[in-house]
């Protein structure tokens, strides 16, 4: 029951109107006359900087709208003459085939960049690498032997070094051999 009697009561607090103010007073407003009230001083407020600005700026935009406009005749604007004056404006087909240029060759090598394979081969520097690891908390049989791996690297770095000797000797041989003739 007491739900009930709780619930009717929220619902009759809801259907009450809220505003049973009709007037909010206050103090100052109470008097019923003015004369007690004191207004600020009247100033003189000047135009304003924006206001100059603008109004500078209609004339000044008329003037270079009709001096950029050409003659009567289709001849150029002066400052189509004065802009020719300077070189970087009269070198732009130049220019414009440089930049296309340059755009067609970055795209060739973006394009050749992003479709070349990738070499999988992986060359070891060192050897000793394939073995490090912690040495410790292995438990036994683990740990690979890794002997055949470590073997088959130093044969390639032998075989390496026996091209690139074979390779210096011959070269020596051959310059050894054109300065005798």
């Amino acid at each position: 029951m007491q739900a009930l009697r709780t619930r009717a009561a929220c619902v009759a607090r809801r259907t009450r109107p809220t505003n049973l103010r009709t007037k909010r007073s206050y103090a100052s407003e109470s008097h019923g006359h003015d004369s007690h009230h004191h207004d600020a001083p009247q100033v003189e407020e000047g135009l304003g900087t924006a206001f100059y600005v603008f109004a500078a700026a209609v004339p000044v935009s008329y003037v270079a709208y009709s001096v950029s406009r050409p003659g009567p005749n289709g001849e150029p604007s002066s400052i189509s003459n004065w802009l020719q004056s300077f070189d970087y404006f009269n070198d732009w087909e130049v220019r414009n085939t440089l930049r296309t240029n340059m755009i067609e060759q970055a795209a060739y090598d973006k394009h050749l960049l992003r479709h070349a394979g990738k070499n999988p081969h992986v060359e070891l520097k060192m050897p000793e690498l394939i073995n490090a690891g912690s040495p410790w908390n292995i438990p036994a049989g683990h740990y690979p032997k890794l002997d055949h791996l470590t073997e088959h690297y130093r044969r390639q770095a032998a075989e390496e070094e026996e091209r690139k000797f074979k390779k210096l000797s011959a070269k020596a041989k051959a310059e050894q051999e054109s300065s005798e003739a």
